[in-house]
Order: structure tokens, then sequence, then C-alpha cells
């Protein structure tokens, strides 16, 4: 038998409602925002993503869904949106329509990783991005809408971690005395971060190997190389978060995991995971757009994990009721009466009704049986005497109570239901 590929799963009728719930909110909480929905394609070229992400990337190097087209051409599956709607901008020139750009998006991406709780190698992003501003109002903005969204969901014990890693200037001194005191310790590190320290010494920062967390404890701290402006544009958006009771931890050992990130960078996490802690985060990218060959263009966005949400709300009970209930089940006594059963169906439908009828020929018995398992708020069992006396029982399932009504009328009995 042929089965789903390792790390993608099928989502199964029974749990679509909580996507599509989970979609509503995220829909109703964007627009509140001014943001508008972007959809890009599933697969780029992947220099998209090569140039934007950075070649050093764990991403680039060892997660990403590569290969070469009939044409020849390299193609990568997306493993994440920001790159895409930074080729957007810049090949529909969208800013000169608009200085303030506001975009979210939903969506599948791909990343070859090792599957485990909260992690797939088909995964989905909710994502929202601020293109245009420089300014740490919209930094505030991106958390906050964030923050909103969780709690929205009833997610409310979630933890907002922060940290900022300054411009270009900065982030590179920070570099330099970061590799010089790692340098002295290269022996004690683990492996990977060995590795690291050759290609990206700043995600050492976000390992997890116990004697690497040990040695980082010494470290420089990246806010005492923040020169002013960069220091002024952290302290402004702590300001706006502050105003807005709004609680955070700041880590000086938040860098996030690509190359393009600047200045203010986050993450959101739930304890509910265990050590897979991150719902999502994010952070501002003011040079993305020139590794895409555009100018240098300020933005700002972030991105939380679908299935990440789902597993907290379910751990939670967070879902409401979501079981969708049929309005009405049409028995059919026999065949001589399924064509008009049908019409019938077809006429309530079209008033916006959930009508439910058999396909299978069953018996008047195993089709209640279905209307039950259906929970149908109504049933009416037509046959050929209620088709000549136009006359129909309406059975309400709720509490048994019955209605005659006329049948040309019927649409009428339900139109306050």
């Amino acid at each position: 038998m042929i089965q789903n590929i390792k790390g993608t799963k099928d989502l199964l009728p029974e749990v679509i409602g909580k996507w599509q719930y989970i979609q509503d909110v995220l829909k109703k909480i964007s627009e509140q925002y001014n943001y508008q929905e972007i959809r890009t394609p599933i697969f780029e070229k992947t220099e998209v993503f090569s140039r934007s992400i950075g070649e050093a990337t764990d991403i680039v190097n060892k997660e990403m869904y590569t290969f070469l087209d009939k044409s020849e051409e390299s193609i990568t599956l997306r493993p994440e949106l920001t790159a895409s709607i930074a080729r957007v901008v810049l090949q529909h020139s969208l800013l000169q329509q608009s200085p303030n750009l506001r975009f979210w998006y939903f969506g599948p991406f791909f990343r070859y990783e090792q599957p485990q709780k909260g992690r797939m190698r088909q995964f989905h992003q909710y994502g929202a991005e601020c293109i245009g501003s420089q300014f740490p109002e919209s930094d505030a903005e991106i958390i906050m809408l964030a923050s909103r969204i969780f709690l929205s969901l009833g997610i409310n014990d979630f933890k907002l971690i922060i940290n900022s890693l300054g411009n270009s200037e900065s982030r590179t001194k920070y570099r330099e005395a970061l590799i010089e005191f790692l340098k002295d310790n290269e022996q004690k590190l683990s492996k990977e971060s060995q590795i690291r320290l050759q290609i990206n010494p700043l995600r050492i920062l976000d390992s997890k190997a116990e004697n690497d967390i040990e040695i980082l404890n010494n470290a420089p701290n990246i806010l005492e190389f923040l020169d002013p402006e960069s220091k002024e544009h952290f302290e402004q958006v702590l300001s706006i978060l502050d105003s807005q009771n709004l609680k955070y931890e700041i880590n000086p050992k938040l860098v996030r995991g690509l190359d393009y990130y600047s200045h203010t960078v986050f993450e959101f996490q739930s304890s509910v995971l265990g050590a897979q802690n991150s719902i999502g985060g994010g952070g501002r990218y003011n040079k993305l757009f020139s590794e895409l060959g555009g100018s240098e263009i300020p933005a700002v966005g972030l991105a939380l994990g679908v299935e990440r949400i789902i597993l907290i709300m379910e751990e939670k009970g967070l879902f409401p009721n979501l079981e969708q209930r049929t309005d009405l089940y049409l028995v059919s006594l026999n065949k001589a009466t399924q064509q008009y059963v049908i019409k019938l169906a077809e006429q309530l439908r079209g008033n916006g009704m959930i009508v439910a009828i058999d396909l299978l020929r069953r018996s008047v018995k195993a089709q209640m049986r279905e209307a039950n398992k259906m929970n149908a708020k109504y049933v009416i069992v037509i046959g050929e005497d209620e088709i000549k006396s136009n006359l129909l029982t309406i059975k309400d399932m709720t509490n048994g109570e019955q209605t005659q009504y006329s049948l040309t009328g019927i649409a009428d009995f339900f139109k306050n239901k």
C-alpha cells in the first residue's frame, strides 16, 4: 500500500474544522491591522532563497527541496515566504503604488529535516510583512499583531523573547568580537558549532548543546555593541511595547536563523511544546531587497507555525465546538421518489441550507441512522403519498416534535430556523 511521505500529514475532514477556525481568526486580525492577503507560487527559482536566506544557513545547505526542471533550471519548493514576497515587491514595483505595504499570507512550506512534534517536512505558516517603514513603530506593530492573534485564539501564556542585532556596522563589530572569543574556546565547542564558527558564527548563539551554552555564558553581549542609532531604535520598540503592557524578555543570544535580519529580532514561545518551544518569530530585514538585486528597502515581518498553534490549542482545550451539523436530511422511501428528493434538496441548498440525501438507495432505517450520525437538525421522509398530497411531516431531531407543512412551501418553514 502506498503511504504518505515521511514528514507529511493528511488533513482529514474531522480536523479541517480546526484549521478553518484558525484561518478565520488570522484573516480577521490581519484585516483589523489593515494587512492584505498575498499568495505566491509554491516554488521559486533557487536563487531567490540562496541569495536572500544566505548560503551559510542550515536551510540552504541542508533543508531545501531543490531540483532541476525539464529546462534544466534549478527550482526550490519554498522553505519560507519573506524572500518570495521581496521578489514580488521588486518584480511588480509595488512600492510605487504605496510607500508602505502590509501583507499577510497562509500556506504550506517545505524543509527536509527530522520530523518531530510540531515540525513537519511539509508545514504551514501564517506570516505578515510590513514593507517600506524604517521606523520602530512598524517593528512594534508586527509584534502586537502576533500578540493579538494569540490572545484571540485563547493562548494567553505565551512568552515574548526580543533582541537587537543592530545595523550592519554594529553587527560586523560584534561578529568580530564573537569570533575572537570563540576561537579561544574552539576545541570545547560542539562539532556543529565548530563548523558554524567558520561560516556563520552568530548561529552558534542558538546552539542547544549544553557545553556550548556554558561557554556562551561568558560570550560578548551584542547589546553592548549597538551604535547610538541602533540603540535608540531598539529602545523605542521596547517603549511602545511597554505602553501596550506587552511583557517581554530581552535575550542577547536571540539571533534567529536567517542571514537577512538586522535590528529587532523576536520569538514567541510556549512551554506546552517542550524542547521545540517556538511558536514563531521574526524581525527586521532592511538589506533583503538589495540581496535580490533591488535597492535597500526597510521592512519587518513575522511567521507563526500553524501546526504548533494547533498543538497548543488542543493541549489547552481552546477550540470551540466545531462539529458541523446538517440542517436537513431528506429520506427517500423508494427509487420512484429519488428524483423528487434530489430536486427538493437542490431548491433548499439554493436557499443556503446544508441538505443531505442518500446516494446508496438504502432502507429508511439505514437513512435515519445516517441522519443521526450527521447530527441532522431536521428529517423529512418523502414517499409517493407525500408528493401526491403536497404535505410533508418535518421531524425536529432535537426534541422529536413533528410538524406538517405543504411541500410547495417548504422553503418558508426553514427561513427563520
